[in-house]
């Protein structure tokens, strides 16, 4: 985990985050390593109206990561198999395709 958190997770585009898991299953770590990222204080506070929402369940349900953005499209990540700088890679991507400061910057 200690190579992720040196990028600076972005919330500026993200209305919600869900995540949910069995954390007595074996395959959750990389899902709790993405909770621990955008939960931090330092990623709450680039978008203090996002919604960190966890769902620990005891059903042996796969880890799910739900993304809704400001603009109504939705990210749905299946944990199980993703490590955790993969679902960043993918969450942070579409943040910055969808931050309005790249998009003002990137038409100079």
């Amino acid at each position: 985990m200690a190579a992720t958190s040196k990028s600076t997770v972005l919330l500026k585009a993200v209305k919600k985050i869900t995540i949910q898991f069995c954390p007595f299953e074996s395959n959750v770590r990389s899902t709790r390593e993405f909770l621990a990222l955008v939960g931090s204080a330092k990623a709450r506070s680039t978008n203090m109206n996002c919604e960190v929402i966890s769902v620990v369940k005891h059903d042996k349900s796969e880890p799910v990561i739900d993304i809704t953005y400001v603009d109504g499209e939705r990210l749905v990540m299946k944990g199980e198999r993703l490590t955790c700088r993969e679902m960043l890679s993918a969450f942070q991507s579409r943040c910055k395709d969808k931050d309005p400061q790249n998009s003002i910057a990137s038409k100079r």
